[in-house]
């Protein structure tokens, strides 16, 4: 178990977090459309994996707006923005704000991918929910750069994650 902080309070997160040079697990979340989708479903794109707990918070909103940005100057490399929200409120907020450049998917079922990543957060108010990550795949999955955001309230290192896509 690894652990992160939330509002300076120590929280235990369960899984192992993938480290770089590390081929990616396999996943299956939700999307917009309630169907299942799958990493393979990426095959031979890069791709940028934005982890966090709920979309309704200030700093997941900020990361999922940031990314949109990010995502217009990147080819042949899709945002995969993951987190509890049921499909409805990823779509309802992303429709909202015209956030038109990256995919959201649901954990709803595939919970399995919070263990997997090693962003299961097994204590504190937000048990249950993933913490805070950024994991950069390429295009054979392999991990080109992983940060666990060390405390929930901030932000992660995009100017990292955009250098690892070189």
């Amino acid at each position: 178990m690894s652990q992160v902080k939330f509002k300076g309070e120590p929280v235990e997160v369960a899984g192992t977090f993938p480290a770089k040079g590390a081929q990616a697990p396999a996943f299956t979340l939700v999307g917009n459309g309630l169907g299942d989708v799958a990493l393979a479903s990426y095959a031979g794109q890069r791709k940028v994996l934005n982890i966090f707990p709920s979309i309704d918070t200030g700093v997941c909103a900020t990361s999922v707006r940031r990314f949109n940005e990010v995502a217009a100057g990147l080819s042949n490399t899709v945002v995969l923005c993951i987190s509890a929200d049921l499909p409805f409120a990823q779509a309802r907020f992303c429709g909202a704000e015209g956030l038109e450049r990256v995919v959201t998917l649901s954990t709803m079922r595939g919970r399995e991918f919070l263990d997997d990543y090693g962003v299961a957060l097994a204590t504190g108010p937000l048990a249950g929910l993933a913490a805070r990550a950024v994991v950069v795949l390429g295009e054979d999955n392999r991990v080109l750069h992983a940060q666990l955001v060390d405390e929930l309230t901030h932000e992660p290192d995009y100017d990292a994650a955009i250098k690892a896509l070189g």
